[in-house]
């Protein structure tokens, strides 16, 4: 068998798992157009690439409307998307798969085309994503300059966590087996974190302690719901997606991590920087620190590192305890059997990239398991 440290036995919270192979969470845009729930296509999708005793983590979710900033992603905020979502649960766990919900509020990674009544973005503060090529996404596909975002009120802060709270019991009546809260690439509840997007004066802003505040109390409302050991949490320290980027992240990212270490969850999800975490380019950097390596002595519990891995790298890193298990992207995305492939040597199909995102089965539901393929 290759990579046997990869293809050991994991214990995460409660479960498991058979293997360290983990899917990560992807934006397809491929949910009902009208209630944003998922449709059979998107179990489809789901259950093909489910197996036995391993854990997939699903796409980003919308907690609230507010917190969409793409067509065509799910959300778990409506009775229709619960329902949606259990269709997908429901068939993950008949191939016997494991299956999280990620949280997802975008914050200023949105447009006032998808907010209600055209109202601003929001954010921590009135801070716009600018830089040669950052374009935002209308609600119609087109790309177009982001606008200056709303900053929150204190009092909505709170209205965040509670939204957050109901996504982590919404996504608990859809029969999830837990939820991981999205802190990474840019998005809202990275916004708060770093020192350039929040510049806040109230309890969320100012220091890193108050910066890492609703961090903390949106994965404490999601224990409360689930039990800390069926919520992760995922970070990415050195990520640079959606005019993301704290100057120095170690202070910042040292104080998180052992905040979330007191909690006892099923995981930490690193997003490691040489992925670009937001799917739009290949980024390949050289000479970049490791988060899963710098951080690792920090946390006590699994740790899931994601960002350009192979077979290769992923058995190094596990072999070397720098992480428990390795979640894999774009090649899951063309390789519904990719732990069968990795496990076994067998080749592994290339993805279309310009299928990633929007559209029905072609580049979705149509790549073939190796069996499944045409020998020369």
């Amino acid at each position: 068998m290759n990579f046997p440290h990869l293809f050991s036995p994991l214990q995460v919270g409660p479960y498991r798992l058979q293997h360290r192979v983990v899917m990560a969470p992807l934006t397809r845009m491929r949910a009902d157009r009208s209630s944003f729930a998922p449709r059979p296509l998107n179990a489809e999708y789901y259950a093909q690439r489910a197996t036995p005793g391993a854990l997939l983590i699903a796409e980003a979710t919308p907690v609230m409307v507010t917190g969409r900033g793409n067509p065509g992603t799910p959300g778990i905020y409506s009775e229709a998307q619960i329902a949606g979502w259990r269709g997908v649960v429901d068939a993950v766990h008949a191939k016997g798969g494991l299956i999280f919900l990620q949280l997802w509020h975008v914050g200023r990674v949105s447009h006032s085309s998808f907010q209600p009544g055209g109202a601003l973005p929001v954010a921590p503060s009135a801070v716009a994503i600018a830089g040669n090529g950052m374009l935002a996404m209308t609600a119609g596909g087109k790309m177009v300059p982001y606008e200056t975002p709303r900053a929150l009120e204190t009092d909505e802060v709170g209205q965040i966590v509670e939204a957050f709270r109901q996504a982590a019991d919404n996504a608990k009546q859809a029969g999830f087996d837990g939820v991981e809260i999205h802190g990474a690439n840019g998005y809202l509840l990275e916004q708060f974190l770093q020192s350039h997007t929040n510049l806040r004066t109230d309890k969320y802003g100012g220091g890193i302690e108050n910066r890492a505040r609703l961090l903390l109390e949106i994965t404490e409302a999601a224990t409360r719901v689930w039990g800390a050991d069926r919520v992760g949490v995922r970070l990415s320290p050195y990520g640079i997606a959606n005019g993301s980027g704290e100057d120095d992240p170690m202070p910042l990212y040292t104080h998180v991590i052992k905040a979330l270490d007191q909690l006892g969850l099923a995981y930490l999800h690193f997003i490691e920087p040489r992925s670009s975490g937001a799917g739009r380019a290949e980024v390949n950097w050289q000479n970049v620190p490791s988060a899963m390596v710098l951080f690792r002595p920090h946390w006590r519990g699994v740790l899931i590192s994601a960002g350009g891995f192979t077979g290769e790298t992923a058995e190094a890193a596990i072999a070397a305890g720098h992480a428990d298990a390795i979640a894999f992207g774009r090649i899951f995305i063309s390789n519904p059997d990719l732990p069968r492939r990795l496990r076994d040597g067998f080749p592994l199909t290339p993805y279309n990239r310009a299928t990633f995102y929007g559209g029905e089965a072609a580049g979705y539901t149509d790549y073939p398991v190796y069996d499944g393929m045409a020998t020369a």
